[in-house]
């Protein structure tokens, strides 16, 4: 069941950046493309995540003539399989880049072994019982479950976590309002999601 918090938090997200004019909207993801995007990819949308995408999908725009084009904004209406899979392995897949290269390890995998293929065989393993992180914007990801919300989004660059917003409202005004001010005291995410807020 979707939470009515979840759904207010979603909704007022998109608001505030519908109001900074940065981004262009199409309309909503459907009920049917949710169902869609859950299937094929085997997750579900947090409720605030959900309801930020049902108000309205924000597109990437061309760039201008001598720009990189970037896609930071997962392309869930006919965006290329490929690159949404990327973007959804993107978490895993740079704690095993940390794993393999840097000697990270996580101490609740128990002893590393010795052997480099098999101490990545035992993390590939251990992670795919973590919680699946979905790409809000960027390398900028909020924990998938239906049910849930108010999850602080986290900035996920291999093993190097760190929070970008107490929950997807308060991740839009510090990422896209340009008149924030500093943040005070009162500013203390919490990660909720096991495994990954380990790494913050």
């Amino acid at each position: 069941m979707i939470s009515n918090m979840g759904v207010r938090l979603g909704a007022e997200a998109a608001h505030r950046l519908a109001q900074t004019g940065f981004y262009e909207f199409e309309a909503g993801l459907t009920e049917a493309e949710f169902t869609r995007i859950e299937r094929e990819y085997g997750f579900e949308f947090a409720d605030d995540h959900r309801a930020f995408l049902a108000a309205g999908l924000p597109i990437n725009v061309p760039p201008e003539d001598g720009q990189t084009w970037s896609r930071p904004w997962p392309e869930w209406r006919g965006g290329d399989l490929d690159s949404l899979h990327r973007q959804l392995d993107w978490p895993v897949e740079g704690v095993l880049l940390d794993v393999e290269h840097n000697a990270f390890w996580h101490e609740g995998w128990g002893e590393r072994p010795a052997d480099g293929t098999a101490a990545l065989d035992t993390a590939r393993r251990r992670l795919a019982e973590v919680p699946v992180m979905v790409p809000v914007y960027g390398h900028r990801y909020l924990p998938a479950g239906r049910g849930s919300f108010g999850h602080p989004v986290l900035s996920m660059w291999q093993t190097d976590v760190i929070h970008y917003g107490m929950d997807l409202a308060d991740y839009i005004y510090q990422e896209f309002d340009e008149a924030r001010g500093e943040a005070d005291d009162s500013w203390n995410p919490r990660a909720t999601a096991l495994f990954w807020r380990d790494l913050l």
